[in-house]
């Protein structure tokens, strides 16, 4: 799992930036090029953990904040629980991301036999502190449960992750099944690689943009150099390896999605359209491209089956099983995917109940996918398409050869069929009113499954100044007896908490 890495962000989909390793083993694989993932870190990781959409785990809105008492709710079976009870040693490297608030959140609770990484959305790449916000500072390295100062020496964390992960594999029996999950930080802001890296990207004018691809291409030789250990140690010929990004990527911070509409953090393809491939000796077809729709969730089932671990009824999964559309070119189970529904995020301000025909009201932000449709409600977010050729020199907030969508103002309502144009330049919503109202129907019914909105409140306690200068869990086995009414949010009492903070009313206990 690579971090914030943009569509366009590998050789292979044209992009300036060398990434041979990885086109080689996408191309000796199996290319997934109808592959989504969310718009931002801790929603992916969720889905990918868990096989459920958002809406169904509680965290429908935004990311997992440092300061708040929230983490993937615990009644959740995770994926390294399940391939654990089917006999799989399990190993996590890299970016948690998934709350830490009390001890049972962390990753060693919630399946893992180890883990070494950090537990915020980012930091410095060598000092690995991270600052929330002024006075909201902390070190963030982990080994178990506990701070990893003495196994911190100041490596570059692209690299020291990829020497972690190869000394698990270099410490296992290759005949023992072994499930590991290496979450690299790299390539998510801060810009920050050994300046060896930047020497092949001179020619390029604008500094982020730069920093960025020698980011990426350090990415690439670690991949490289876990491959080589696969192979050295005995792994290689009955492994299966899944590379995916996490979400799109951030052009203010070097990526890019083009020729994709949008970025990280919208529901425009830019953002939830992810480079993604499998490379195994074991599938049936290799060197292929994929046009099978395939969603996040689906690794969940898709690898406890592979590792022969069972799927209970009772877990409602949104995920499926899709070894045999990727290994041997089926047509996909998906049909459709629910990319989310937000009930906290900005309203459109001209959205209505009457916009959505009495359906839905349209200024709630949700996108949904059936079939070659694709219907987004509400704000999307960034809705800009930004060409290579605008990483100027200047910022990139003055750039000018964007192409703007100032005939989008207004709007709350878009479908598209992303199959004819994946671009998303030609919305259909007038054109085709009937097939908008039924999509409408399926993101109503959607709707009426979903659970209440997990997003507390900050807690002053997370600071790490209270914990010794770390970032870690806080709350004590006293507190969790109250844990449920602390982290349950519905849309009302969100609101009540908002209207209290602005008129003053709103006081913190201390």
């Amino acid at each position: 799992m690579v971090d914030d890495q943009g569509f366009r962000d590998v050789g292979y989909h044209g992009s300036e930036i060398k990434t041979p390793t990885l086109d080689r083993l996408a191309a000796a694989g199996v290319k997934l090029e109808n592959y989504y993932v969310q718009p931002l870190c801790s929603p992916s990781r969720s889905q990918l953990m868990t096989g459920r959409y958002q809406i169904h785990t509680g965290l429908q809105h935004s990311i997992i904040r440092p300061t708040q008492p929230n983490c993937l709710p615990l009644e959740n079976i995770t994926l390294p629980q399940k391939l654990k009870n089917a006999g799989y040693s399990t190993h996590m490297v890299g970016k948690w991301h998934l709350g830490f608030y009390k001890r049972s959140c962390m990753p060693t609770q919630r399946g893992f036999d180890t883990f070494f990484g950090y537990l915020l959305g980012s930091g410095d790449y060598y000092s690995h502190y991270k600052c929330d916000s002024p006075g909201m500072c902390g070190y963030d390295l982990h080994e178990g449960e506990e701070a990893a100062w003495e196994q911190d020496h100041g490596i570059y964390s692209t690299i020291m992750y990829t020497q972690k992960a190869i000394n698990i594999l270099a410490s296992h029996n290759p005949k023992r099944p072994i499930f590991l999950y290496l979450a690299y930080q790299a390539v998510h802001s801060p810009l920050q690689v050994p300046e060896r890296y930047l020497e092949r990207y001179k020619s390029i004018p604008n500094l982020h943009r730069r920093k960025y691809a020698a980011m990426v291409s350090c990415l690439d030789e670690a991949v490289r150099n876990l491959t080589l250990a696969l192979k050295q140690y005995g792994y290689y010929d009955n492994m299966v390896m899944v590379y995916s990004s996490d979400n799109g990527g951030q052009p203010m911070s070097g990526g890019s999605n083009w020729p994709l509409r949008g970025s990280k953090g919208t529901l425009w393809e830019g953002g939830i359209r992810a480079v993604g491939f499998v490379h195994s000796p074991l599938l049936v077809k290799k060197g292929t491209r994929s046009r099978a729709l395939i969603h996040i969730t689906d690794w969940y089932p898709t690898l406890v089956m592979l590792g022969e671990g069972t799927l209970d009824e009772n877990q409602n999964l949104d995920g499926y099983d899709v070894w045999e559309a990727i290994s041997e070119g089926r047509p996909s189970p998906r049909l459709d995917i629910l990319h989310n529904i937000d009930p906290i995020y900005t309203k459109a301000k001209n959205g209505s109940w009457k916009a959505g025909y009495g359906i839905w009201n349209t200024a709630i932000q949700a996108a949904l996918r059936v079939g070659d449709w694709k219907l987004l409600t509400g704000v999307p977010g960034y809705s800009d398409w930004i060409p290579p050729q605008t990483f100027s020199k200047l910022l990139l907030a003055n750039r000018w050869h964007n192409e703007r969508v100032n005939w989008d103002r207004g709007k709350s309502i878009w479908l598209f069929n992303i199959t004819a144009d994946p671009y998303e330049r030609v919305d259909l919503s007038q054109r085709y009113p009937h097939v908008v109202k039924k999509m409408l129907i399926r993101l109503l019914r959607y709707n009426k499954t979903a659970v209440p909105c997990r997003y507390p409140p900050k807690d002053y306690r997370s600071n790490p100044q209270y914990n010794g200068g770390v970032w870690g869990p806080w709350y004590t086995n006293d507190d969790e007896d109250e844990d449920d009414n602390l982290l349950s949010y519905d849309l009302e009492q969100m609101k009540s908490w908002k209207k209290a903070k602005r008129r003053g009313k709103f006081k913190r206990k201390t």
